[in-house]
């Protein structure tokens, strides 16, 4: 199916369900078992759709970008292969990839790539292994880096909307926080003393990035094939694995030896004055707690904001109205424009809570730039060729390092049941 009928199919979708929830409506009554199965599944599949969509489009996005960052690598001299790979990339990426740069310059020459893609594809270590980490891993070439990041990026949202640290050296990224706002100003007359602040108050939050682990395996004929490029297989695959790790821990993560996710109460996050259930059932989210939680928000915030939720609560959200009778869920149909929700854009994502009971978290909505992510670039790839041999398959473990949290609570609101 093409992008434009995956979309009009994603609309026809919701106008079925939208019509089951107007019928209900006026006929003044609850949808009947057969109409909560019907509508569920509209929903499920407009949901897929979605989610379908934003692969496709991110997936050629990439695929034009990664072809063109290739083309610039192959055709650099040596000395320029370190620019050429990062022209193009995303600000943010590029700035990880030139730190990684910065700490080993070798990881940007061409036979570094090209020992590194002999590595995995024949487990031979060259002579440019000339720096591989203490349990034996080879530091991974600048491209490799580069995509990575990239696809990481693309698979999940968090990534893309946090702001995003590099550490070259260090264990630790931290800077002061207001954790109490000063008192306003004061009026004073001309020759009039000044009044000294006492609320102001500073805090220091530390990110430790803490080792993220991952082990795929290759099958042997696959690596050998000379048609595939071994390091697209090892890097597609850990890209999804880091990536999914990595979400998880940043929605729901305890913050102990993880990263600080934005649904776990936290002093050092967002604590629980960030959350709103008024207009909440214990069950269920109203219309009346969505308003609650936007205005929640103060004004310089909502202009980055975004909601998350689980897809099993925009079911519910999808047949909310306002006092017009108008939803206040509105489904993106156009290019590049994400569902909204009280004129704000909507996130989906499988690792947001989605369970309806008393007093427990369903969504958030905030502005995720205050969601910091440090990211060591010690990255390293391990070979493991006895350990799968009799399956014929090669084992590969990734390793890095990653921490996040919310560094800035009053960016956040909770949406809560009662």
């Amino acid at each position: 199916m093409k992008i434009n009928e995956l979309r009009n199919e994603r609309a026809r979708l919701i106008a079925e369900a939208r019509g089951l929830v107007d019928l209900a409506e006026n006929e003044n009554r609850d949808f009947d078992a057969q109409e909560t199965e019907k509508y569920d599944a509209l929903m499920n599949e407009a949901t897929s759709l979605r989610e379908r969509l934003d692969r496709v489009e991110a997936t050629q996005r990439e695929a034009a970008e990664l072809e063109q960052l290739e083309e610039r690598a192959v055709a650099a001299k040596p000395e320029q292969r370190a620019e050429a790979v990062l022209e193009g990339l995303r600000p943010e990426v590029r700035e990880l990839v030139e730190g990684a740069v910065r700490a080993r310059p070798e990881i940007a020459t061409s036979e570094y790539r090209d020992n590194f893609r002999n590595y995995l594809k024949t487990g031979e270590a060259r002579a440019l292994q000339s720096a591989p980490d203490s349990s034996g891993g080879y530091m991974v070439p600048v491209d490799f880096i580069a995509s990575l990041l990239e696809k990481v990026r693309d698979q999940v949202f968090v990534r893309q909307l946090a702001t995003n640290y590099t550490l070259t050296t260090g264990d630790s990224v931290g800077r002061p926080t207001i954790e109490t706002d000063m008192a306003d100003a004061d009026w004073t007359s001309e020759i009039g003393s000044v009044s000294e602040d006492s609320t102001l108050a500073f805090g220091k939050r530390e990110l430790h990035p803490h080792d993220l682990t991952k082990l795929i395996k290759v099958s042997r004929k696959l690596l050998r094939a000379s048609a595939i490029n071994p390091e697209t297989i090892v890097r597609d695959q850990m890209a999804y694995k880091f990536g999914v790790t990595e979400e998880k821990a940043f929605m729901t993560g305890n913050g102990a030896g993880q990263p600080l996710g934005v649904f776990t109460a936290s002093d050092d996050g967002i604590a629980t004055g960030r959350d709103v259930s008024t207009g909440n059932t214990t069950t269920a989210i109203g219309a009346d707690n969505l308003f609650e939680v936007k205005y929640s928000l103060k004004g310089g915030y909502l202009g980055n904001a975004r909601w998350v939720f689980h897809r099993d609560a925009l079911k519910q959200i999808a047949k909310l109205k306002d006092g017009d009778g108008q939803y206040l869920w509105q489904p993106g149909i156009r290019d590049s424009v994400s569902d909204q929700l009280l004129g704000l854009p909507v996130v989906t994502s499988e690792f947001a809570p989605n369970t309806f009971t008393t007093g427990q978290y369903v969504g958030i909505l905030g502005d995720f730039s205050y969601y910091w992510v440090a990211t060591s670039l010690n990255l390293t790839v391990q070979r493991l060729v006895e350990l799968y041999a009799a399956n014929g398959q090669d084992g590969f473990l990734g390793r890095h390092a990653v921490d996040g949290m919310p560094i800035f609570g009053e960016a956040f609101a909770r949406v809560t049941l009662a």
